[in-house]
């Protein structure tokens, strides 16, 4: 009866990743889309920040050298319990610093409602609300795009994330070559379905109607998922924008990676026991691949922890023989299957990254590497889901200072 429960288990994990693989076939083909839309949505553009001294004026100017109307953006420093002086480098640098102290609800989904309702008490009102965060770095046509969308009919956009920091160290190359990956292969290929994209907690832009109209109300420690999940319940599908880049600064060492990979599990852990259910339930009475398509999203953490225990066992078995031997469902097929599986799941990394335009040899020498920062997510997923009651939000700490121009000139 065991044996039976483990078998089906590897063929829901077989179906998910053949699943996931045909999809990100999709996204191989890029199709550029040009911008035919002149500037005419006006944006507020809000920066969360807790203690960013060290990075947010970098960011700060550049926002306020971007290639759109001045007239019709303006720029909010969200200073959330901040100890530092981050809200006078804003305020010296002419943009908004907003200040929020609330030491028992921490975090930055609770800052983020906090300014949402602070701004429709402001006497201008905006046509959409982009979000950054303070170590970030963006493209000077990112609103550009971000009208074009709108303009177009779009609620809710996410931009193309990117590492600001790929050759700091083997960590940062795995988040860049990640972050390539899920950009092509999870995003593009949705996006070239016209599927739900999903947020990725910064690079975001919100009709704000829309957000008058939902609320925030995502205040987990995925806030960027959960809100994407109340977005395709309601029918809403986010988008990508292939051509808006935002550049994200990606913990150095391993240890700060792990705790911020921790928290990550422990919030999609949360999110799938809240949204899996409803989701699928609504893609089976609406028919909805989409939804369908959510709700297999939101099970990623289950994914890996079961990945991760069912690898375990096969270890154990293999080093503890028993009579009651873990069968492999690889045992019922052909040898080639689990070599062919193995290999083409290798190889879509390196195509991905020519597909990006990746020329050092350096960073694909980094694709050995890479493998023990995938393999490293099975643990972190597997202590997550004992501590997935855990809500306490940590900081990751930033401290690489790049400009815009040094990003672009080293360009992989």
């Amino acid at each position: 009866m065991i044996n039976v429960i483990l078998i089906a288990l590897q063929v829901v994990l077989a179906f998910v990743g053949v699943y996931q693989f045909v999809l990100a076939l999709f996204g191989i083909v890029r199709k550029r889309k040009e911008l035919k839309h002149k500037p005419q949505k006006s944006f507020a553009v809000l920066v969360a920040a807790h203690n960013e001294s060290a990075v947010v004026g970098a960011l700060i100017d550049n926002l306020k050298n971007l290639d759109y109307p001045k007239e019709l953006y303006d720029v909010f420093v969200i200073c959330d319990n901040c100890t530092d002086n981050t809200a006078e480098i804003a305020r010296s640098m002419g943009v908004h610093a907003c200040e929020r102290n609330n030491p028992h609800l921490r975090g930055k989904g609770h800052a983020i409602e906090w300014m949402l309702k602070e701004l429709w008490a402001m006497p201008r009102q905006y046509d959409a609300i982009v979000m950054f965060d303070a170590d970030n770095l963006v493209n000077t046509d990112f609103l550009l795009h971000m009208n074009n969308d709108l303009c177009d009919g779009h609620q809710v956009i996410q931009a193309y994330l990117d590492t600001k920091n790929p050759d700091d160290s083997w960590v940062t190359a795995s988040y860049g070559i990640t972050y390539w990956y899920c950009n092509r292969l999870w995003q593009l290929s949705r996006r070239n379905l016209r599927m739900a994209n999903f947020l990725g907690g910064t690079g975001m832009c919100f009709e704000s109607n829309l957000m008058k109209e939902m609320g925030w109300g995502a205040t987990s420690l995925v806030e960027d998922l959960e809100f994407s999940m109340r977005c395709v319940k309601r029918g809403v599908h986010p988008v990508l924008n292939f051509e808006a880049k935002v550049y994200d600064e990606k913990p150095l060492t391993f240890k700060a990676s792990a705790r911020q990979r921790l928290r990550w599990m422990q919030g999609h852990f949360t999110v799938a026991r809240n949204y899996f259910f409803p989701l699928i339930w609504a893609s089976i009475k609406e028919r909805s691949f989409v939804k369908f398509d959510a709700a297999i999203y939101t099970m990623s953490a289950y994914n890996t922890l079961i990945g991760f225990v069912l690898t375990a066992m096969i270890w154990i078995d293999n080093v503890i023989p028993a009579d009651n031997a873990f069968i492999s469902i690889y045992a019922y097929m052909p040898s080639w299957i689990a070599i062919v599986s193995l290999t083409l799941t290798a190889l879509m990394f390196p195509l991905v990254m020519a597909l990006e335009g990746v020329k050092s040899p350096k960073m694909y020498g980094h694709l050995i590497s890479m493998v023990f920062f995938q393999l490293s997510w099975l643990p972190i997923t597997f202590y997550a889901f004992f501590t997935q009651n855990n809500k306490q939000w940590s900081h990751t700490q930033h401290t690489r200072v790049i400009r815009l121009e040094e990003v672009q000139s080293k360009q992989v």
